[in-house]
């Protein structure tokens, strides 16, 4: 069924291509629960397009179902490499699968990986005080263990 699903979100993508699937899950009693993002972000017409899509579709395949279309919220993880390239330029915190955190702006990316950059105060070579340092860290996707967007005001 899962596998039916999946096809048909990608058929209804290929009419809305700024949009695309973050998750997909569906439980024992039929629930279908459904997070997507877009490009240019989602819109509550965007939600509600897939979820009549779906019910229209799925009519033959299932009799009892209830479908949830919901958009990837802003505090939700990020998790594809098209929601990093949307968030270009933002700040993020990366947690590495090796427990390490990382806190910088998202510079670049990549199919299998993401740059971030950030400034340090670190201690002067010669002399006392400290001086801010540009740092850069690249990270492979299948590294990154929970990437999230920092909002600031």
């Amino acid at each position: 069924m899962k596998k039916i699903l999946g096809e048909l979100i990608e058929e209804f993508f290929t009419d809305n291509m700024n949009l695309f699937l973050v998750d997909l899950s569906m439980d024992p009693s039929n629930k279908i629960n459904i997070t997507i993002d877009g490009d240019n972000g989602v819109k509550i017409i965007d939600c509600v397009g897939l979820t009549k899509f779906l019910k229209k579709n799925l009519n033959e395949e299932l009799d009892d179902f209830s479908v949830d279309v919901s958009s990837a919220g802003l505090l939700s993880p990020l998790a594809s490499q098209r929601q990093f390239l949307k968030n270009i330029k933002r700040k993020l915190s990366v947690q590495s699968v090796d427990g390490i955190e990382f806190i910088g702006n998202l510079t670049e990316v990549s199919e299998n990986q993401i740059t971030i950059e950030w400034t340090a105060r670190e201690p002067k070579p010669i002399g006392k005080g400290k001086i801010s340092v540009k740092k850069t860290k690249t990270i492979a996707f299948d590294k990154i263990k929970k990437a999230n967007l920092i909002v600031e005001f």
